[in-house]
């Protein structure tokens, strides 16, 4: 059984799905241009044994929602279909505190259970570089259409990722960001030493199913009967 309110949680306006015996506190972190509201559903549907925060993010987005740094959308219809490992977003620093703040404030609410921390496409680019940049402390990540940012930077960080249970999935024909964007991505974790579950699909810019599937057996292997 879940219960599901509106909170806020460091500063941030939160929908927080809880459930009645929790084993696991996932945080799921929202893409450009969205909303908390966009994948709260899925903390229904996933079925486990898990309270789910969901944020939202600092900046408003254009035309609508939110977003984890500005992106001026002129230069962002011009880089369509490329990676974007050679980025480096303004603000984006002030999003990672944000998000070390809101994994410390989640982990107060249920100190003894795991974390884990699933962004779709720029909410898993914040994931990946607070954990990189900020060396923020997680059971587990799961970075779902996602690209590397700075990337020269990230490869100083490297061992932080080591291993850490990493789900990472991408669309086949994800017209936004690329699928060779999360190929590698997925490469670049694997060499840093990740333990790695890759899901690709065959569809566009989107958590189908298939990736939710995989979603609740991966929350399943970060609960603390398993970890015990």
């Amino acid at each position: 059984m879940m219960t599901t309110e509106t909170l806020t949680v460091a500063g941030l306006r939160t929908i927080a799905a809880r459930h009645s015996a929790p084993k696991l506190n996932v945080i799921i972190l929202h893409g450009y241009s969205m909303s908390p509201e966009d994948l709260s559903p899925f903390a229904h549907a996933i079925k486990t044994s898990a309270n789910f925060f969901l944020p939202c993010a600092p900046f408003e987005a254009t035309p609508q929602g939110h977003s984890w740094w500005p992106v001026d959308p002129i230069a962002r219809a011009k880089r369509d279909g490329r990676d974007l490992a050679n980025i480096y977003p303004e603000e984006r620093d002030v999003s990672r505190r944000l998000l070390v703040s809101y994994c410390k404030a989640v982990r107060e609410l249920g100190s003894e259970l795991p974390l884990l921390v699933c962004g779709f496409s720029q909410g898993g680019m914040l994931t990946c570089d607070a954990i990189l940049c900020e060396g923020l402390e997680v059971d587990g990540l799961a970075l779902l259409s996602a690209s590397r940012i700075a990337f020269d930077e990230w490869q100083q960080m490297a061992p932080r990722l080591r291993g850490r249970p990493t789900l990472i999935s991408h669309g086949m024909h994800d017209p936004v960001v690329p699928f060779a964007a999360g190929e590698a991505l997925r490469d670049f974790a694997i060499h840093c030493g990740a333990l790695v579950t890759w899901i690709p699909f065959d569809g566009e810019h989107q958590v189908p199913l298939q990736v939710w599937r995989a979603l609740r057996s991966f929350c399943d292997t970060l609960t603390s009967d398993s970890r015990a």
